[in-house]
């Protein structure tokens, strides 16, 4: 046996290998259904059972999922398993949601940085259609919709960052914060001028990578999450203060106990 014997991978390794990295680079998302089985053979060049080969290896990394009925589909397993801990305990520790937003700004800023570097012409649209998909919601009295285009908006710029971990990772933390993110939207929908600064801010954002322009995403990112950070903390202090006015107010009016 020559003992410098070239090791030829297995097709279904091949196969595998290539639909892993459409997994890691966002191209298949979480929930995502695979293409029929004989267009992706076709795709790829190779048989069916060599595909189907290959869609079980990643079934048993716990990648991809057979359901009933029919079709393949992408999991959450990278994402669920940073998500899913934590999920529980921002609901019990609310003093969480300012390590979460610390987190996020760090991240962002630092996605926003690297898209500005890195965006293909493909990652541009996306972002554009995204930012005006978000520029649109402001329009509408519709909570539910603006947070899930902020979402969109800016995994867009995670994704185009052009790093696996960091599009993973922002995918997750907006996933887990898409709850408080309505709720932001919503204590921010009372405060005079928000609505305009908000869409000012991820205007800001969007021109600085379309500029190509580093440092100035990333100062518009870390600028956008401070303006979050800052007005919430003051719109929390505000209505801890009228809770406790009115505590007092109806404490001064009770009925007296005392002769």
């Amino acid at each position: 046996m020559p003992q410098n014997k070239v090791q030829v991978p297995r097709i279904s390794d091949a196969v595998a290998a290539s639909l892993e990295r459409r997994v890691l680079e966002g191209s298949l998302k979480p929930g995502d259904r695979l293409p029929p089985e004989r267009e992706l053979a076709l795709e790829f060049g190779v048989s069916r059972p060599s595909l189907r080969e290959a869609i079980q290896k990643l079934a048993s990394k716990g990648m991809l999922q057979s359901r009933q009925g029919g079709g393949t589909y992408v999991t959450d397993r990278l994402e669920s398993t940073f998500s899913d801990p934590w999920r529980d305990m921002i609901g019990s520790h609310p003093n969480l949601h300012e390590d979460l937003l610390e987190f996020r700004r760090m991240l962002e800023g630092q996605a926003a940085e690297w898209a500005a570097e890195r965006a293909t012409d493909a990652d541009l649209q996306r972002i554009d259609q995204s930012f005006a998909t978000l520029s649109d919601t402001f329009d509408a009295d519709d909570l539910e919709r603006r947070s899930s285009a902020d979402i969109a908006f800016h995994q867009a710029i995670g994704e185009a960052s052009h790093n696996a971990l960091i599009g993973h990772l922002s995918s997750a933390l907006l996933r887990l914060m898409h709850d408080n993110i309505r709720l932001n939207l919503g204590e921010l929908q009372g405060i005079p001028a928000a609505g305009s600064l908000l869409k000012s801010q991820h205007a800001a954002i969007h021109g600085a990578i379309r500029d190509r322009k580093p440092q100035a995403a990333r100062s518009a990112a870390e600028t956008h999450i401070d303006f979050v950070r800052e007005t919430l903390a003051q719109s929390l202090r505000s209505a801890a203060r009228r809770e406790t006015a009115a505590r007092r107010l109806n404490t001064d009016f009770l009925p007296s106990t005392t002769s």
